[in-house]
């Protein structure tokens, strides 16, 4: 994701006039008409609307996302993100009794390993079908069937790829994590305490 102040060269508590001067900075060197990048030049016209309208701007201060400033990555990452937000919000545990982080950690890595078995399983039965494709001898001039298990075998491509893409949408979703830390309540004095040894029986 871009970060509109190091796109401009500012300090984050930068006032309004500093934004208009770096933009204006920045872009008459980009500008497509001195010869600059296209991309680059829409990239700091994007960051400079995004820090000159003060509502965004809160928004990205707290946040740390803007959509008009986020990749395709990190919009797959966070349709993955949002999608396990409700599990953490909807379970009934005392905040504090338990790491949603964590679990959301280890949800993310389990739904990797599916992925990566699931594609596993794929190429499997595509290089199974393929096999029987080799071995079909003669063929009439129709070759249904031939057709049939090609087709089978692209589709299978097709689901491999569409896994793969679920991965790395997820692998951003994980990277999204990184840096996040969640406070435990501490274990009550009661439980904390060792139990007492029980009386011995009279001899």
């Amino acid at each position: 994701m871009i970060d509109p102040y190091v796109m401009l060269g500012l300090e984050r508590d930068a006032d309004e006039a500093a934004i208009k001067a770096a933009y204006r900075r920045k872009a008459k060197s980009a500008h497509p008409d001195a010869g600059g990048d296209p991309d680059e030049f829409g990239r700091i016209t994007t960051s400079y609307d995004l820090l000159k309208d003060p509502v965004r701007r809160r928004v990205y201060d707290d946040t740390g996302y803007d959509p008009q400033l986020a990749d395709v990555a990190d919009l797959k990452g966070l349709m993955v993100l949002e999608s396990l937000i409700n599990d953490m919000i909807l379970d009934e545990r005392e905040p504090g009794s338990f790491d949603p982080v964590a679990g959301l950690r280890r949800k993310l890595t389990d739904d990797i390993l599916k992925a990566r078995f699931h594609i596993l399983e794929l190429e499997r039965h595509r290089t199974r079908i393929r096999k029987h494709v080799d071995r079909i001898g003669r063929r009439p001039e129709t070759d249904v069937l031939g057709s049939m298990l090609r087709a089978r075998t692209q589709s299978i491509a097709e689901a491999i790829k569409s896994a793969e893409t679920q991965i790395d949408a997820i692998e951003r979703a994980y990277s999204m994590l990184e840096g996040y830390s969640y406070e435990l309540e501490p274990l009550s004095e009661a439980l904390a305490d060792p139990v007492p040894d029980l009386p011995k029986a009279a001899e």
